[in-house]
């Protein structure tokens, strides 16, 4: 992967609605050969897809929280995880915990339901976000990029 292609993923982050042609400009190739290297990046599965972002406050999910859990049952939490609507993000991890699961939820009442569920499968330990840095998904290619005719 060169510097051209990781403007490309750069900007993709940025805005995945970039027309091909848009795209082109911010990084100094013609419309057919960026379409090119879009299609070899996602060929190559190192872009995975394109998704919406969603304002989960304005949903009226205003609680978003970390429940982490000691279990040893995963697959029964992982399942559990999958189906339920407050569940976004769940991932096993190592350490003490075994689970990680990110929740937005409306009130801290509906919260205290989904963890009172949830202790079948564990212990949890539950961290709410006070605020968020939502820009860090950009940071892999978030740097200065070594030619010049790529910086902005």
């Amino acid at each position: 992967m060169d510097v051209i292609d990781q403007k490309i993923l750069y900007e993709l982050q940025l805005n995945a609605r970039l027309s091909m042609k848009e795209l082109a400009k911010k990084i100094y190739l013609s419309s057919p050969a960026t379409t090119e290297r879009v299609r070899k990046l996602e060929e190559q599965g190192i872009i995975k897809g394109y998704k919406t972002v969603v304002d989960v406050e304005k949903l009226e999910k205003n609680i978003t929280a970390f429940v982490l859990f000691q279990t040893t049952k995963c697959k029964e939490l992982s399942k559990f995880c999958e189906e339920h609507q407050d569940v976004m993000e769940c991932y096993r991890v190592t350490g003490q915990i075994s689970y990680i699961a990110k929740v937005c939820t409306a009130s801290v009442h509906t919260l205290e339901d989904f963890i009172d569920e949830a202790m079948k499968f564990g212990t949890p330990s539950t961290n709410i976000v006070l605020s968020s840095n939502d820009t860090m998904d950009t940071k892999l290619f978030q740097q200065e990029f070594s030619s010049p005719i790529l910086k902005e």
